[in-house]
């Protein structure tokens, strides 16, 4: 008899094929919407993805993880965790609320799911809280998915554990944990009672490296929800689970879904062995990367497994980190579209590991022979990295020389971290070029009067160092991607980064060079325009290559240094033209820190060096920017210390000034801008709001450090907003300078 061997999802793209429910989300935002025409659009996309699955082979399919904007803000209500900010308001009224605040209302914090690009709200529990049961919604959701999947349909539930590691505690984690196991027994109980066959229990705090230390915290939650009776499919994504492996793998579930695509997670099973009576659900197809997979890497391993335990295979996490489908992209050559997977080609994958292990049906490799022929290597360009010596990697004088001969400015000098609004307008100009309906001499013409009409902004506000507004870039990574080599582009690539914000990363594909200036001619017509200094904007090496798909079997420090010699060249260009400050952005350098010790002095190394490499061959008077954002900084500040830029600004106004009080902490000598408001929220603070942000600051750093900026780039609100906030800052900087 045939052997059978299951196949499962963990989690499913749920923003739709063609961007549906950002366009329903913006619509309902905007008032031309109402909130049924916004569910039904929801539920469309939801059940759409199901039936992908379902018709895919999928054995088990996770459900329950799709969220009109974010799965742990939907945990926070179900649980009754709200806030008392929030208590007036109800409905969508209150989850867009705490997802983007409301007039008086600030927003939840929100920072980085692990180390994805993606960002959740930070749950709060203040004291006092008394967590109330509000499942109605995702029972609801599992009913309609199991009338399209019948026992297919397994609900994913947010781990208690988790939930409050990643939440900000205002009360004692025990404490609240016995709260909380009520609740989830009530929820496993209804569930149970509608007949699901298992429960998938995410719990990805498990990879932390002090996850050790909650491990009675941890055996007591799932003790208590496997005495309902139903199995519990405990899953642990993005990393493997270090020295936690054997009392995690003895926890009374009925099976593990570990990550077999980071970290060590085959040794550790070598060396612990598998408990018996547990199945083992490996997580083999990549949920974090677009590349198909070479069977004679992943055969060999899950063979290897067969005999160990009751396997399945598994995505290592949810698909949502990747777009929709590849078959999609036909304006991609084909050598290098036959070796890519998004999401519906990796359920076909799964599908494909169980019929080939089980089955004999063969793999087939051979496109991978194919692309490599069509991506050679730069012999120029590795020649260059290999001749790259310490010299490269420092400025030429430490920061106090430098900075006595960098551009003076009053106190707390004013300035934006780089975007301005990206109005139907300015989206309409570039798609019309893009279309080839408009010539590029009129293009640039429409970019240059959108530049000017930003400069006159900001020479009006009296701002002190102004940006041009990067109204040719659609977005931060995708537009240098466009002028380097070794880059290739979706149509429909889309993923979500948080509530509507998608981005549609780029493919590293081949080696990645400079052929010609990319940013030298805008800042040059900024400039023109007026004799206050202009920014040259870059977005930095790190950055790139952690929100593209760089290729896999590539080490990710050289595709680092080959970006970061680019990005040098492009500085020296900018100095050329007469650029006497340059920020190079790196909101991704947290982001690609590795969890376990032993992997993160190595990654930080290159990282830092990188960066370095990109920006040591300034002159000492040019003044080196960089900025950070939406996430958590503290544990890298040697990281951050070590980029030796001259000012770093920083997203604040959803951390609780966190990062800052650590960098005050830490020693920070050098000069920062902590965002002084909340660039996501349509909410436009006033003057007495950001005077109180400064006078806080100042508590902290010296007067001489500080500079001040909104939390991000302004490209996602309207110049309605933009206006009056900055107008707030002018006249809060005025009443500062006043009192000095």
């Amino acid at each position: 008899m045939m052997m059978t061997m299951m196949t499962q999802t963990v989690g499913y793209p749920h923003i739709g094929k063609n961007r549906e429910l950002k366009r329903a989300l913006e619509g309902y935002w905007k008032g031309a919407l109402d909130a049924e025409a916004l569910s039904v659009t929801f539920r469309q996309v939801e059940e759409e993805g199901w039936c992908t699955q379902r018709d895919a082979g999928i054995d088990a399919i996770g459900v329950g993880d799709a969220t009109l904007y974010d799965a742990v803000l939907d945990w926070s209500l179900r649980l009754g965790l709200v806030s008392e900010r929030f208590a007036a308001l109800e409905g969508l009224d209150r989850l867009f609320a705490m997802a983007r605040g409301a007039a008086g209302i600030p927003a939840l914090d929100m920072t980085k799911w692990f180390d994805t690009n993606y960002h959740y709200l930070v749950p709060e529990i203040e004291a006092g809280a008394r967590p109330t049961a509000n499942f109605g919604d995702f029972l609801a959701t599992v009913r309609r998915a199991q009338a399209l999947l019948g026992e297919r349909a397994v609900p994913i539930l947010l781990g208690p554990v988790t939930f409050l590691r990643l939440a900000r505690l205002a009360v004692p984690f025990d404490a609240m944990l016995a709260q909380l196991l009520p609740l989830y027994v009530e929820l496993l109980t209804a569930l149970k009672a509608l007949g699901v066959p298992e429960v998938q229990l995410h719990e990805p705090a498990l990879i932390l490296p002090d996850s050790g230390s909650y491990r009675s915290q941890t055996e007591t939650a799932v003790a208590a929800l496997a005495a309902v009776g139903l199995p519990l499919n405990l899953v642990i994504p993005f990393d493997d689970i270090g020295e936690s492996f054997s009392w995690i793998a003895a926890l009374p579930v009925a099976g593990l879904t570990l990550d077999f695509t980071r970290g060590e997670t085959a040794a550790l099973l070598e060396r612990y062995g598998w408990p018996a009576g547990k199945f083992l659900a490996a997580g083999s197809v990549d949920g974090r990367n677009i590349w198909r997979l070479r069977g004679a890497e992943v055969l060999p391993q899950l063979r290897s497994l067969m005999p160990v335990a009751p396997l399945r295979i598994s995505a290592s996490c949810s698909l949502q980190h990747v777009p929709y489908s590849a078959a999609r992209e036909m304006a991609l050559p084909a050598p290098l579209r036959n070796v890519l997977a998004f999401a519906e080609e990796k359920l076909h994958e799964l599908a494909a590991l169980r019929d080939t292990l089980v089955g004999g049906v063969a793999w087939d490799d051979s496109p991978w022979a194919e692309f490599r022929a069509f991506a050679p290597e730069d012999v120029a360009l590795r020649a260059r990295q290999a001749a790259l010596d310490t010299g490269d990697f420092s400025r030429a004088e430490a920061y106090p020389a430098r900075r006595a001969q960098q551009v003076a400015l009053p106190p707390f000098p004013l300035t934006t971290i780089g975007s301005f609004p990206q109005t139907d307008a300015v989206r309409q100009l570039r798609a019309r070029f893009k279309r080839g309906e408009l010539s590029e001499a009129a293009y640039r013409a429409g970019v240059d009067s959108w530049i000017a009409y930003t400069i006159g902004v900001q020479e009006g506000l009296d701002f002190d160092v102004l940006v041009h507004g990067e109204f040719e870039r659609s977005d931060m990574v995708e537009y240098f991607a466009e002028n380097l080599t070794g880059f290739a582009f979706t149509q429909h690539g889309w993923v979500q980064s948080f509530g509507s914000r998608y981005v549609r990363p780029p493919i590293i594909y081949a080696d990645v060079s400079r052929p010609a200036p990319m940013t030298v001619r805008e800042f040059k017509v900024a400039q023109s325009f007026t004799s206050k200094p202009i920014k040259g904007m870059l977005t930095g090496p790190v950055t790139i290559l952690n929100w593209s798909f760089p290729r896999t079997d590539l080490p990710r420090r050289e595709v680092a240094f080959q970006l970061a010699l680019a990005l040098r060249d492009e500085i020296a260009d900018l100095e050329r033209a007469g650029a006497r400050i340059i920020q190079v952005d790196e909101p991704a350098l947290r982001e690609g820190l590795p969890y376990k010790s032993d992997r993160r002095a190595a990654y930080v190394a290159w990282a830092v060096d990188a960066f370095r490499l990109a920006t040591a061959g300034a002159a000492s008077a040019t003044q080196i920017h960089t900025h950070m954002c939406y996430a958590e900084f503290g544990e890298i500040l040697p990281a951050i210390d070590g980029l030796d830029a001259d000012v770093i600004s920083l997203e604040n106004a959803r951390s609780d000034d966190e990062t800052l009080r650590a960098l005050a902490e830490y020693g920070y000598a050098r000069e920062v801008g902590p965002g002084v408001y909340d660039i996501h929220s349509p909410v436009v603070p006033d003057e007495a709001f950001i005077l109180e942000k400064l006078r806080t600051f100042r508590l902290h750093l010296a007067d001489a450090q500080l500079w001040v900026n909104p939390d991000c780039g302004l490209k996602t609100r309207a110049w309605a907003e933009v206006l009056p906030a900055l107008r707030a800052m002018v006249a809060a900087v005025r009443q500062l300078r006043a009192e000095l």
